[in-house]
């Protein structure tokens, strides 16, 4: 079965070709920071538009790369929710369409579910159950996961979501855009013994998170500091430490209580140096296993949509009459209106 998968849900438009013998196929990525990049974060209104300029363009190049015809295509996936509605709705509409056009099925994905499988793109990959950390610019969570579509969310942010906290401290310091890299790159040069912040909620029973109060606290500390690029790095560096401690802790918790055996870590943020470092000494010193995906489907991709709806598609399930998009859609609540089976 090979399946077209289209990612939109907000400034990366991803498409790829995945298939269920000879893996993945073709894959193209047109990332729109740049163009948000000015403005400090992504602007939705602008971020739709481009994403009609691109989808087509990028589906023929997917389509020339792979040798397909319309006709070998045997589903399509795109990223259904959550995400920026208008983003959304470009990918759906695109992608629903060419479905009734190539008469093959569809089925709308959630965003987070790609992400979490993103790992079975590897040659190495994690077998069921395990325990999943999804580290985004709009989420974080702790995941059971048991199988495909079993998902119990054990642990989440209360408030920002690690990414969001890395733009953020990236825009008070007067930094580029997005944070992340920014913030990692410039923590290299940082001074390892001149702040310590807080490690939020790690005192406290639970595997909830929350980042806000660090956010805050850099704003303090920049706010009363002599301004200079060393105290940047510095604060940099406090932070990131902060974020990668808090993470390792709780991953430390929830591996405990579920007992499971592997960890898996995905979503943009998973791409940070740091955080794999510390993850992978985490369980190296329990004896259990990580998985992480490639940097290139760290971040939104069309590969891990593709993946994630072939799944669905062999299962039997694809898109009643219409399509289905959400911005807000919790991973642990999959089951939604236009799905038949």
């Amino acid at each position: 079965m090979k399946v077209l998968g289209i990612e939109t849900s907000c400034d990366e438009t991803g498409i790829a070709i995945y298939d269920d013998q000879q893996g993945l196929l073709a894959e193209a990525l047109y990332s729109q920071i740049a163009l948000h990049a000015e403005y400090g974060g992504v602007v939705p209104e602008l971020a739709s538009r481009d994403h009609v300029q691109r989808i087509i363009p990028l589906i023929d190049d997917v389509m020339k790369q792979a040798n397909c015809q319309p006709e070998d295509i045997d589903g399509i996936a795109y990223t259904s929710g959550p995400g920026l509605m208008g983003a959304l709705m470009v990918g759906a509409a695109v992608g629903r369409s060419l479905a009734w056009t190539w008469k093959c099925p569809s089925i709308g994905v959630h965003h987070m579910e790609g992400h979490l499988l993103a790992p079975m793109l590897e040659e190495n990959t994690p077998e069921f159950p395990f325990l999943a950390l999804l580290v985004s610019g709009g989420h974080t969570l702790l995941v059971d996961v048991t199988g495909i579509g079993q998902y119990t969310i054990i642990g989440e942010s209360l408030d920002d979501a690690v990414g969001e906290a890395f733009d953020k401290t990236a825009k008070m310091l007067g930094l580029g855009y997005p944070g992340g890299p920014i913030i990692s790159e410039l923590a290299l040069t940082g001074k390892t013994d001149r702040y310590k912040f807080p490690r939020p909620m790690v005192n406290r029973p639970g595997l909830d998170m929350s980042f806000s109060g660090l956010k805050t606290f850099v704003l303090n500390t920049w706010s009363e500091s002599d301004k200079s690029e060393q105290t940047k790095a510095d604060i940099a560096y406090a932070f990131q430490e902060a974020v990668v401690d808090t993470l390792a802790i709780k991953c430390k918790r929830a591996l405990k209580e579920t007992s499971h055996q592997r960890l898996v870590i995905a979503g943009g943020v998973s791409a940070n140096k740091r955080l794999r470092s510390r993850l992978t000494e985490l369980t190296k010193t329990l004896s259990l296993e990580v998985f992480y995906p490639k940097q290139q489907f760290c971040t939104d991709n069309g590969a891990m949509i593709a993946y994630a709806g072939l799944q669905r598609l062999s299962a039997g399930e694809q898109d009643g009459d219409g399509f289905f998009t959400t911005p807000r859609w919790p991973l642990g609540d999959l089951n939604k209106p236009g799905l038949s089976k």
